[in-house]
């Protein structure tokens, strides 16, 4: 849990699953909901750095089949779905009327669905690296053509290796697939030591890169991993150019969109269509930067929007 958490639980949602929840900052500050990335990412340890908790009452939550939740890693009733019931059912659990969304990568999909969903509860968006889970999305990422491939081939190569033939699309995620379907407990943590340091190789303009042994992956590796492929494998649950065909509904939410110019993970392309669909946000596009909030100016960036949120109260 974070370093300044005052309360934590698990929350008894739908199907048997429990959501891990934690609470930071001041109780009667301005409510805040921290949506994390992924998905399976979890919520880590830094997320309360982006705010002034003296002003800011920050709740984070991990999604289904991750982090604390449980039950760990399971993909049955876990669903885009399953997981904006998730939200609704915390805020209700909560007391909170109304809350500001704040999501990266991943979690934006969430934030504005969850927006969408029930603009009456939503007091504003604060979004990094903006993920509309369209087609052209998953091909950004995970395609022999798409960006992060044609950014990173080495990394990429490394990704695909053991894929005979990977044309397109469709064979990356098959292959991924057939090897996160199987029991074989070996090659399925091969499987995500490959996909988490493919997403970590691309993550920052600078990236450290990360070494781990198949005997020792971490539950974070093996979470992203498996929850990002079963959600791309689902089409995120969710239409083609949902987000975007319902954008009316965020009409008088206002929103801030932080997106880095070189982000290889999400494309730039999608911040910026959402913007034009979305009069009541502003979008800041951060020369030099990447997907990461570890990155200083994306840090900065998201620090500076949540201390405008509270002076345009």
């Amino acid at each position: 849990m974070s370093g300044v958490c005052y309360q934590h639980g698990l929350l008894q949602c739908s199907n048997g699953h429990r959501v891990y929840y934690e609470l930071s900052g001041n109780p009667n500050g301005v409510p805040v909901l921290v949506i994390h990335g992924g998905p399976g990412a979890g919520l880590g340890s830094r997320y309360t750095e982006f705010f002034d908790l003296s002003a800011y009452h920050v709740i984070g939550f991990e999604q289904r089949g991750c982090g604390r939740s449980q039950p760990y890693l399971s993909l049955t009733h876990n669903t885009t779905q399953d997981l904006l019931a998730d939200i609704t059912r915390l805020r209700n659990y909560l007391g909170i009327s109304r809350w500001l969304l704040f999501g990266g990568s991943w979690g934006t999909t969430l934030a504005l669905l969850a927006a969408i969903s029930e603009p009456e509860t939503v007091s504003g968006l604060i979004l990094r690296g903006i993920f509309l889970a369209r087609q052209e999305d998953f091909e950004w990422f995970l395609a022999p053509n798409g960006g992060a491939a044609q950014i990173y081939p080495d990394a990429y190569q490394r990704f695909i290796g053991e894929i005979e033939n990977p044309t397109n699309f469709a064979t990356v995620l098959a292959h991924y697939s057939e090897l996160f379907s199987k029991p074989d407990e070996h090659r399925r943590h091969q499987a995500a030591i490959r996909w988490y340091q493919w997403e970590e190789a691309i993550a920052r303009v600078h990236s450290p890169g990360v070494q781990v042994q198949p005997e020792s992956v971490p539950p974070l590796m093996l979470s992203l991993a498996v929850l990002e492929w079963h959600y791309i494998k689902n089409r995120c649950f969710i239409s083609e150019n949902e987000i975007l065909q319902q954008a009316h509904r965020l009409a008088g939410i206002p929103g801030k969109i932080i997106h880095g110019r070189c982000d290889t993970v999400c494309k730039p392309q999608g911040a910026h269509v959402l913007h034009q669909y979305w009069p009541d946000s502003e979008l800041l596009l951060i020369d030099g930067a990447g997907h990461s909030n570890a990155e200083s100016a994306i840090a900065m960036a998201l620090r500076a929007a949540t201390h405008q949120f509270l002076l345009k109260r």
